[in-house]
C-alpha cells in the first residue's frame, strides 16, 4: 500500500514557502522602492521624490524643473524600458522561484536563490547607472554650471545647494522578505534532499518534483 512520505508535509511547506515569495514580489511591485529627500534653504520642509518599479512620484515635477536649471535630462527618460518590462521580470521571477523550487536537483539547491538574489541586485544597480549617467550628461548650457556628479543612492549627499538623503522603501524590504523567503525554502529543501532514498543518484533535476514522491509501506 502506497502512503505519504513521513516528510511530505515539509515538502508543500518549501513549496508554499515559494509561493509566499510570489505574493511578496506581486506587493513589491506595486509598492515604491526607494526615496530621496532634497534639502535647501528656498525649500525648508525638503523635496521627496519616491522611485517605483512603474515610476516616479511624490515631488518629481518639481525636481525635474530644478534638474532643468543644472541641465540635467527629465528624471521620466531614465529606464523607460525598464519600467515597461518590470511587470514581465517579476513574474518571471515569480515563475523561475516556483518552477526551481519544483523541478531543481539536490547539487543544485542554490540555483533557487538566484532569481530573488539577482532581481533587487538589478534594481540597485541599474539606478546606480542611471544616476550616473544623468550626473555626467549635464548641458554645457544650462543656466547653472556645475560639477558632474552622481547622486548618493543611499544615506547623505550633496548636490550644489541642495542637500540629500536616499533610503529604500517598503518595495524593496519587500523584495528582500522575498529572498529570505526563498533562503528558508532552500534551507528545508536541503534537509529533505539529504534523507531522500534518491539523493545518491540525483542531479540536476528532481525525480521527485518535490512533492511528487511516495512511499511504499511493508
Amino acid at each position: 500500500m502506497k502512503t505519504r512520505r513521513p516528510d511530505q508535509n515539509l515538502r508543500y511547506t518549501i513549496l508554499g514557502l515559494s509561493v509566499v515569495a510570489v505574493v511578496l514580489w506581486a506587493v513589491a511591485y506595486l509598492r515604491p522602492w526607494w526615496q530621496f529627500y532634497l534639502y535647501a534653504p528656498q525649500y525648508p520642509n525638503g523635496l521627496v521624490l519616491d522611485i517605483s518599479l512603474t515610476g516616479l512620484g511624490g515631488d518629481a515635477r518639481e525636481v525635474n524643473m530644478l534638474n532643468h536649471y543644472i541641465g540635467m535630462k527629465g528624471l521620466d527618460e531614465a529606464a523607460a524600458l525598464e519600467r515597461q518590462l518590470a511587470v514581465w521580470g517579476v513574474g518571471l521571477v515569480a515563475l523561475l522561484s516556483v518552477s526551481l523550487t519544483l523541478f531543481v536537483g539536490k547539487r543544485w539547491n542554490w540555483v533557487i536563490l538566484l532569481p530573488a538574489l539577482g532581481f533587487p541586485l538589478a534594481f540597485v544597480g541599474d539606478s546606480v547607472a542611471w544616476l550616473h549617467h544623468f550626473g555626467h550628461t549635464l548641458d554645457p548650457h544650462a543656466p547653472l554650471r556645475i560639477p558632474t556628479f552622481t547622486p548618493e543612492f543611499f544615506g547623505w549627499g550633496e548636490i550644489g545647494q541642495f542637500k540629500t538623503y536616499a533610503m529604500p522603501l517598503s518595495g524593496f524590504w519587500l523584495a528582500l522578505a522575498a529572498l529570505g523567503t526563498m533562503l528558508l525554502a532552500v534551507y528545508l529543501r536541503r534537509r529533505v534532499c539529504l534523507k531522500c532514498p534518491l539523493a545518491a543518484a540525483c542531479g540536476a533535476t528532481c525525480a521527485n518534483k518535490l512533492v511528487g514522491g511516495r512511499s511504499t509501506a511493508h
